[in-house]
């Protein structure tokens, strides 16, 4: 059986830790996924990064404490902490995703404008 991973408690969450997660694009488009498709196979996100650079993206939004992961034999499934990000710092995920989403819909603009 896999050792599950560990997660911080709401009181170890910190602002400063949740902003240097969110400062690279690749963990934007991870959240943002996250946040319409809810919890998600860890593979899912291969689109944005080779496996062992998903897994690092995918350990500093958990070490900061913005998703939840479990292990399920040898598949991961990660999903936000929607509930303990509000209770935390109420307001910042939606922003946070708000953010991510006009981000991404100019990058979609982008490419069909060139």
């Amino acid at each position: 059986m896999s050792k599950q991973p560990t997660h911080p408690n709401l009181d170890q969450i910190e602002l400063n830790s949740i902003f240097e997660a969110v400062s690279d694009p690749i963990r934007r488009k991870i959240l943002l996924d996250l946040s319409e498709r809810g919890e998600s196979n860890c593979s899912t996100f291969l689109v944005y990064a080779p496996k062992t650079n998903l897994s690092y993206h995918m350990g500093k939004l958990r070490d900061a404490g913005m998703i939840f992961t479990r292990y399920e034999g040898t598949q991961r499934f990660s999903i936000i902490r929607k509930d303990d990000l509000e209770k935390k710092f109420p307001g910042l995920l939606d922003t946070i995703l708000k953010s991510a989403r006009i981000e991404s819909d100019k990058e979609e603009v982008s490419v069909v404008t060139v």
